[in-house]
């Protein structure tokens, strides 16, 4: 066994005299500051690289009175969006030097997100950052907190439409080109903000492709409550239409079997869309036509966002120079949906 002691973590003075310059340029180089020649900033970076160096950044934060932490409140993180969401703004804190702190609000406790946003102000975090997708996050607007705070309440930072309805917009294209023109839709639960704006998006987008929305149904996000949505269905109403687009793919997954209970033939009697793009998605009996959505892309702006009221400079990505129309929707077009086809469904 070693008795050696551990290797020494090496500093910011054994940087300095590794590439012949004093400890004070390569802070400044180290925090994107100051001018200097080509050939001194390659002598620090390959002092850095030899030596493996890695700012102390307790140590940075201390020393600047900057604080190095960014608070999350969020309401749920069961669903694939709040999930994917907060994996994609942790990323791209931690890009910017920030740990992303989540603090886990109680759904049904509405003085939770006051009391959330008043311990993470005394915690001494950069910023907020709120991923709530109910009605109460509305309460935290008002608030007075003496840090930067950004609330996904707001539109997606930088982007003139919502993900639901670009990824509607889709969807209503979609059927519409296969020849349906009367659909159903199967939404989340309405004390979900999320929710709202998708049925928003939906009327929006069907309005826009001449599609006629003749039937809503209310589910809970659920693979259970887009089942029993439905199989309260009769027979009659499953006639009304011949496309049912649903709020996501859980949902979808209950309602594809509840069809099949019905005895309603998918696709060749009743298409069905969904929205996530989970990756079961594609393993259902019929694989299900869904809009895959980058929600890591969604919090990585919402990040963005709060960084620059910090007064963080943002990655080059996020400048939007050049940048084309937003890629974080897409249509996948599986066995789900096809056209429309006369005839009664069969008992």
């Amino acid at each position: 066994m070693s008795t050696e002691p551990p290797a020494r973590r090496p500093t910011i003075y054994d940087v300095a005299r590794e590439a012949g310059v004093s400890h004070q340029t390569v802070a400044m180089v180290l925090r994107g500051q100051g001018k200097f020649r080509p050939e001194t900033l390659q002598r620090v970076s390959a002092a850095i690289e030899a030596l493996r160096y890695r700012p102390n950044t307790t140590a940075r934060a201390l020393a600047t009175s900057q604080a190095n932490r960014i608070g999350a409140l969020v309401f749920e993180l069961l669903e694939v969006g709040p999930s994917k969401t907060v994996q994609g703004a942790s990323l791209r804190a931690a890009e910017a030097g920030y740990l992303l702190e989540i603090v886990s609000l109680p759904p049904d406790d509405e003085q939770a997100i006051q009391r959330a946003l008043g311990l993470l102000d005394r915690a001494d975090v950069a910023g907020i950052l709120a991923f709530a997708p109910v009605d109460r996050l509305h309460l935290g607007e008002g608030s007075v907190v003496s840090v930067p705070l950004v609330m996904e309440l707001e539109p997606d930072p930088g982007q003139e439409s919502t993900l639901s309805e670009r990824g509607m917009a889709l969807v209503a294209e979609h059927l519409a080109g296969l020849g349906h023109r009367r659909v159903a839709y199967l939404g989340g639960s309405a004390t979900w903000l999320a929710a709202r704006r998708r049925s928003e998006a939906v009327r929006q987008a069907l309005a826009q492709h001449g599609l006629e929305l003749v039937k809503e149904l209310a589910g809970e996000w659920s693979a259970a409550s887009g089942a029993q949505a439905v199989r309260a269905l009769r027979a009659a109403e499953l006639a009304e239409f011949s496309a049912l687009v649903c709020g996501n793919d859980q949902m979808a997954l209950g309602a594809l079997l509840a069809l099949d209970e019905h005895g309603v033939d998918v696709p060749g009697q009743m298409s069905v869309t969904g929205f996530d793009g989970i990756p079961e998605s594609g393993y259902l009996r019929p694989p299900l036509t869904t809009v895959r959505v980058d929600y890591a892309t969604h919090g990585r702006a919402l990040v963005e966002a709060l960084l620059a009221r910090i007064g963080t400079p943002a990655a080059p990505e996020a400048n939007g120079n050049g940048a084309g129309p937003p890629t974080d929707t897409e249509l996948l077009v599986r066995g789900s949906t096809a056209a429309p086809r006369t005839g009664r469904l069969r008992n």
